[in-house]
């Protein structure tokens, strides 16, 4: 889990990386599941509607994002009905705390950050979900960039190219994703060997995998985000863990 530092790095990594992501550890966790897509929008919505309680009001006009269809056309080559486009995107515009409360609503939970990243690069240390290359085209959506914030997303079973090694699709690019820790800048100093969860508490909650507005180096495995948790954003969703198998 995480970069060696440059001077003992066991092979080149052309792109920074900061302090938060060292020193590399090895990490023991135990058995869990992890979803191999991010929560599509679709479901995300069905979900919140089954509940007493209102949308977020970034996904309330559900007329206004039926017109967002027309930039997933292009990515999906798929001539289906716009409806049908949305269902299959990732959620976008969720908070921590509305990410969590759905997740927990399906008996499952968010995943932590080490259970993410292990879902990400495997037991190699892949720079990338799918390994060194570069990220292009065939494996996520990034660099992407709208005059007016729209998303630019994929639906969550696109790019079979871009998968990790436990065949999860998305784990770079898309959106980026919540997890379940408190984000903590010195934090790899000091985690345990087993089950990292975290610091206690803290400002910002941690993100990762990059979103379809990101560079390249932000889409690699180790790389770490942070946000406050009551953030919504068009480049942020997630996708849900559980205990066991």
């Amino acid at each position: 889990m995480g970069s060696p530092r440059k001077d003992h790095a066991p092979f080149a990594i052309e792109v920074p990386f900061d302090n938060s992501e060292t020193p590399q550890r090895r990490i023991w966790l135990n058995a869990y599941a992890i979803d191999r897509d991010e929560v599509s929008l679709g479901n995300y919505l069905a979900g919140v509607l089954r509940k007493p309680r209102a949308l977020p009001p970034d996904l309330a006009q559900l007329e206004e994002l039926k017109e967002l269809a027309e930039f997933a056309r292009p990515l999906t080559g798929s001539g289906m009905p716009p409806d049908h486009i949305l269902a299959t995107w990732p959620a976008f515009n969720v908070s921590w705390a509305e990410a969590d409360t759905y997740c927990r609503s399906i008996w499952k939970r968010l995943p932590t950050e080490a259970e993410w990243e292990k879902a990400d690069r495997g037991t190699k240390g892949r720079l990338f979900p799918w390994g060194k290359a570069a990220p292009d085209a065939r494996r996520a959506i990034f660099g992407q960039d709208t005059r007016d914030a729209n998303p630019l997303v994929a639906p969550v079973d696109g790019l079979k190219e871009g998968r990790s090694p436990y065949g999860l699709y998305h784990m770079a690019g898309n959106v980026a994703e919540w997890v379940q820790d408190w984000s903590g800048i010195d934090y790899y100093v000091s985690m345990p060997d087993r089950n990292p969860q975290g610091p206690a508490n803290g400002r910002y909650k941690v993100v990762r995998g990059g979103s379809w507005r990101s560079n390249p180096a932000m889409l690699r495995a180790a790389t770490r985000g942070g946000a406050p948790p009551e953030q919504r954003a068009p480049t942020l969703g997630f996708r849900c863990a559980k205990s066991g198998v």
